[in-house]
């Protein structure tokens, strides 16, 4: 099976992209060139010590890039001409030329975020892949609760690109809210062991919190109603209710032991509550709540 992104286009020599231009030359190489493709000039001069930290960040940018945007370099001190055509006032100067006229451009060395901003917006967003789009439904399912849906776009993706971490957790969170675990624990498994990604963290912890639930709660629930005051059993209440997907309720139970004794039992309540949190979404309304709540507990 071929992967999306496998046959990458061949790379274009770094010699077709930056070159190193002149007076004489400056209109074959920016004016004619940039009516076909984007040309950045780079103005500077050898004695200029912003302008060797500029040049070798824009080679960089703009070979990222492999021949969608051109380099010329010119040096001030040997071409003139075109530097005071332009009113370069300072160096290094920077100008991107589209159509054979200026529309962008910047003084002095910049951060290598902006330079990338810089040389990115002469040729626009990036195409968007087929995995992207799939990706993209499958999130909007999943935060809409249509499981289904969400499962069988993830799964899709995962046809494509076995390897995709953002669906292997995305797919993963869809079993476990339909209860299937064993086939959770299968897809997580597809992931190696340091990979990280919000699903694929929720799906490992929901699944840690089915690994040690009990099924039944109705043990827990009559030894609390005989004293509220056992924290055990609220503890236990509490991973029960979690490993079955009730984080809500799970939360409540775990609040309520940290707001009676934050210590209690090495702080167990408090480091279950962050699984909790984690298996439900940290961007989760219940993870958000939750912590909230657990601020308000600790700093009042």
């Amino acid at each position: 099976m071929t992967l999306i992104g496998e046959s990458a286009a061949p790379k274009v020599a770094a010699g077709d992209i930056i070159k190193d231009g002149s007076d004489a030359s400056f209109m074959v190489d920016v004016i004619e060139a940039s009516k076909t493709t984007p040309v950045i000039v780079d103005f500077w001069a050898t004695w200029c010590g912003p302008c060797r930290q500029l040049t070798p960040a824009l080679e960089k940018a703009v070979m990222a890039l492999n021949g969608a945007v051109k380099l010329v370099k010119i040096d001030v001190d040997r071409n003139p001409a075109y530097a005071g055509q332009l009113q370069v006032k300072s160096i290094p100067s920077v100008y991107a030329f589209v159509d054979g006229q200026p529309v962008d451009g910047f003084m002095g060395a910049q951060p290598d975020s902006q330079i990338k901003a810089f040389v990115d917006r002469l040729v626009g967003p990036p195409p968007v892949s087929e995995v992207d789009e799939i990706l993209a439904q499958a999130r909007e399912s999943l935060d809409l609760g249509d499981m289904g849906g969400a499962a069988q776009a993830f799964a899709a993706v995962l046809q494509m690109d076995r390897a995709n971490i953002k669906a292997i957790g995305g797919l993963a969170r869809c079993y476990i809210a339909g209860g299937d675990y064993e086939r959770a624990k299968d897809i997580v498994g597809l992931a190696p062991a340091d990979a990280k990604d919000p699903d694929l963290d929720a799906a490992r912890a929901a699944l840690i919190l089915a690994e040690g639930a009990a099924t039944e709660t109705t043990a827990f629930e009559k030894a609390l109603a005989a004293d509220p005051a056992d924290h055990q059993a609220r503890f236990d209440l509490a991973g029960a209710l979690a490993g079955q997907g009730q984080f809500e309720a799970a939360v409540d139970h775990l609040l309520t032991i940290i707001a009676a004794d934050q210590d209690w039992n090495d702080q167990a309540a408090r480091k279950q509550l962050l699984v909790v949190f984690e298996a439900a979404g940290q961007g989760s309304e219940v993870a958000r709540q939750g912590r909230r709540r657990l601020s308000s507990i600790l700093f009042s």
